[in-house]
């Protein structure tokens, strides 16, 4: 009997594993490219099933997902976004303050379709199986469906935004979500004219990627690579 390799016998063939990391490095935030198609209801079906195939701690599936196409509804959330970002605006000046304001920062009216996934603070009981010593377990696990459902949708060319400027306590009202209920993500979700190449706050100039080789650490914070090759490897990976 042939040895196991421990190395490829799992693997993905190499264009499957090659469209994963496309979807990873191509995912953008988006804001101001949505068309006003539709998208077909076995698409956003495939979406919901991807984000519904999320990992929980203690399989507790914490997530609902609350379809918002009202024209009324989403006016009453833009109000929302347009109060809380005047106040966001006041932390900046001079120049950047100037920046802030010319982003353009949501595409709530835009987008065909809203979309908010919420985390059900009480799903699963009151002793879910680990989450005994963090209890912000099950909302790590909502934004990992949150996380499927945006790489999935780039593989279906949807483009989506995620709106954090919104006073969480409002939205629950306007969306009517029970009190155990957080609206952990609000995002915007339609088809695009482009997907941007690079993501459109580096390309503002707001804020540029991180090298990802001075971020990783070996056994301790600020303690270097034990690993020569991986520290050449990431060196590779952060060269333009």
């Amino acid at each position: 009997m042939a040895a196991h390799s421990g190395r490829a016998d799992h693997a993905f063939p190499q264009a499957q594993r090659d469209a994963v990391y496309r979807a990873i490095h191509e995912r953008r935030d988006v804001r101001a490219q949505f068309l006003a198609d539709p998208i077909p209801p076995e698409v956003l079906a495939r979406l919901l099933e991807a984000a519904h195939h999320a990992p929980s701690v203690g399989f507790m599936q914490p997530w609902d997902f609350l379809l918002i196409e009202s024209l009324e509804v989403r006016r009453r959330v833009h109000g929302i976004f347009e109060r809380e970002n005047a106040r966001a605006a006041e932390n900046h000046d001079g120049e950047r303050g100037q920046l802030y304001r010319r982003l353009k920062l949501e595409g709530i009216l835009e987008s065909p379709l809203n979309l908010c996934i919420t985390c059900d603070r009480a799903r699963g009981g009151e002793h879910v199986l680990g989450r005994n010593s963090i209890v912000d377990t099950d909302l790590f696990s909502t934004c990992l469906a949150v996380q499927n459902l945006w790489l999935s949708a780039r593989a279906e060319g949807i483009g989506v935004g995620w709106v954090s400027i919104l006073d969480q306590d409002e939205l629950a009202q306007v969306l009517g979500l029970p009190d155990r209920v957080y609206p952990l993500a609000y995002l915007c979700l339609g088809y695009v004219s482009e997907f941007l190449e690079q993501p459109e706050l580096a390309r503002s100039g707001w804020r540029q990627r991180l090298p990802l080789g001075e971020l990783v650490h070996g056994n301790g914070w600020g303690h270097p690579l034990v690993d020569e090759a991986l520290q050449e490897a990431l060196g590779e990976v952060d060269r333009p």
